[in-house]
């Protein structure tokens, strides 16, 4: 039987190896063109000389000082060009869109790396207060797929709307209370790109590089050096962070010891994780008891035939992933992840449930393969030609909300099988604070094996966290009214006494998906906004 081409984009399942053992999945993303004549009049005389530059061949490469700043004119596309003299094959590009919410200072550009990798990025300035606002890198998964998701369905400062054609102002936007940074990473994610065949297939190394771009992100915008930082994301992201916290931490720590002028020591404060896959062994233990017992059932019968099958894969699921874990090898990593995904989420997805809120069924038909019309929707709008010129972005480069070459080159490399966690307990026990939080109907990551994973992380917090009781949530704005409010969710929590957000912080979002900032806007930036300010979510947790 073949399996209906489907993919699950910025999580924890592969795509490519959540179907059953010998059958594959194929990529389907529609790719669209939107030619609209009444936006950014701007460009548009400039536009077609970029795009006949291209077409040419001709680089039309120019560089110039002014104001003591550098420039270059690439493709008939103007940046600012940042060096670094700690980063002698790393450069950034920079310049100023006025998209998505023209209230704020906006940069766009790439990061690139020698003459092969080049990283875009997005950045919007606080709604608040820019100047003492938290700086925060936002990611999302995949592996394999483009931070705009984020910042167009979830928690950016705009919406996509109309097909793609327009954007619509999101009052819940996390640059209410934070500058953000929306970072496409590896490279050949979104519109990062490589030459010559360059390819990144392991979280460790995308960590060293996404390390470069910060500390050159912090060169040229000295104002938030001194500013707390956090890092941020959802789904695959719980693989990333934890190597992009650990390359901080290490390179904080050489700085301590031989302080290097050129280098900014990153104020790294927090990690925020929403429904990750980060300890696969713990997470994957999990699967049958949310399917079969969770708060929305995917099997009517928790003791029925389906429920039972689904069980006895998971013993062999978990050996596999301990073997991973000990030889930290391909040979062994690889096949852990192709058996747990195919034998444990490959019946799953044939179930015909939305796997990333298994409240609603996925109507591919309608929706596409990513399950939400939106999505597509995002390649539309950034495909626009005049979009591309004012991020800074060559036209003739085509946007994919996810590429599956990517995300193959990691499950081949079996990144996803490798416990993650462990770069975390150095870091938390060094101060750095640890929110998990998880919409409890999500299927691909679900709350209760990332409820779980964090019991067992080994810190200083690990016997105060298990004996912690999850407390009410109700948001800000609910229990300012003195109405009786129905709580957002859960809070459980250790360190800080319960008079801060605490150390190590689980937060279970009620009637939310795998996308939390998108499911619950409101709620979503009140816990955001809390975390970041160091404010119990619940008074009475901790």
């Amino acid at each position: 039987m073949k399996v209906s081409p489907f993919i699950i984009p910025l999580l924890c399942v592969s795509p490519s190896l959540a179907s059953p053992v010998g059958e594959q999945t194929v990529l389907g993303l529609a790719q669209s063109r939107l030619s609209s004549g009444d936006a950014y009049h701007a460009v548009n005389d400039w536009l077609d000389d970029a795009k006949k530059a291209i077409l040419q061949g001709k680089q039309n490469l120019e560089k110039w000082y002014h104001d003591g700043k550098e420039y270059i004119k690439q493709n008939g596309l103007l940046y600012e060009l940042v060096s670094h003299p700690s980063f002698d094959e790393h450069q950034l590009r920079v310049t100023e869109p006025a998209l998505c919410d023209t209230t704020v200072q906006q940069y766009s550009g790439y990061l690139d790396i020698a003459d092969d990798k080049h990283l875009f990025f997005w950045f919007f300035e606080s709604r608040n207060s820019p100047s003492t606002d938290p700086l925060v890198l936002w990611l999302n998964g995949g592996p394999g797929c483009s931070s705009s998701t984020g910042l167009l369905f979830e928690l950016g400062p705009c919406s996509i709307t109309d097909g793609g054609k327009n954007t619509t102002f999101n009052k819940h936007s996390w640059t209410s209370t934070a500058n953000v940074i929306f970072l496409d990473q590896p490279v050949n994610v979104g519109f990062s790109y490589a030459e010559d065949g360059t390819t990144v297939n392991n979280s460790p190394l995308a960590g060293k590089d996404v390390y470069a771009f910060l500390e050159l992100f912090l060169s040229r915008f000295p104002e938030y050096a001194e500013q707390a930082f956090h890092i941020s994301g959802e789904s695959y992201a719980g693989t990333y962070l934890p190597n992009i916290a650990n390359a901080i931490w290490d390179a904080n720590k050489r700085l301590s010891l031989v302080p290097t002028p050129h280098l900014k020591k990153i104020n790294l404060q927090s990690i925020l994780i929403g429904n990750g896959l980060t300890d696969p062994y713990v997470q994957m233990g999990s699967v049958a008891d949310y399917a079969c017992d969770g708060p929305y059932p995917v099997y009517d019968d928790p003791l029925g035939p389906e429920c039972a099958a689904l069980r006895t894969k998971i013993p062999t699921c978990q050996r596999m992933i301990k073997s991973c874990y000990n030889y930290q090898s391909r040979l062994t990593c690889v096949p852990a992840l192709l058996y747990c995904n195919s034998q444990l989420f490959g019946p799953l997805m044939q179930t015909g449930r939305n796997p990333y809120d298994v409240r609603r069924k996925c109507d591919r038909a309608k929706d596409g393969d990513l399950c939400y019309e939106q999505m597509n929707w995002i390649d539309v709008y950034m495909n626009d030609d005049k979009v591309k010129v004012a991020l800074g972005v060559d036209p003739y480069r085509t946007f994919q909300s996810c590429n599956m070459e990517v995300n193959q080159a990691f499950a081949l490399q079996g990144d996803g099988a490798h416990n993650s966690a462990e770069l975390l307990s150095e870091l938390v026990d060094g101060g750095v604070r640890l929110l998990i939080y998880a919409g409890n109907a999500d299927m691909v990551c679900n709350y209760m094996g990332n409820e779980r994973w964090l019991e067992v992380l080994d810190s200083s917090f690990k016997s105060e966290f298990a004996a912690a009781t999850p407390m009410p949530w109700i948001i800000a704005s609910a229990d300012a009214t003195g109405a009786p409010s129905r709580p957002a969710g859960q809070v459980r929590s250790a360190g800080g006494g319960g008079f801060t957000a605490g150390n190590v912080t689980f937060v279970t979002v009620f009637e939310a998906g795998h996308m939390v900032p998108h499911d619950q806007p409101e709620a979503a930036l009140d816990m955001f906004s809390r975390w970041l300010y160091n404010a119990p979510l619940s008074l009475h947790s901790g």
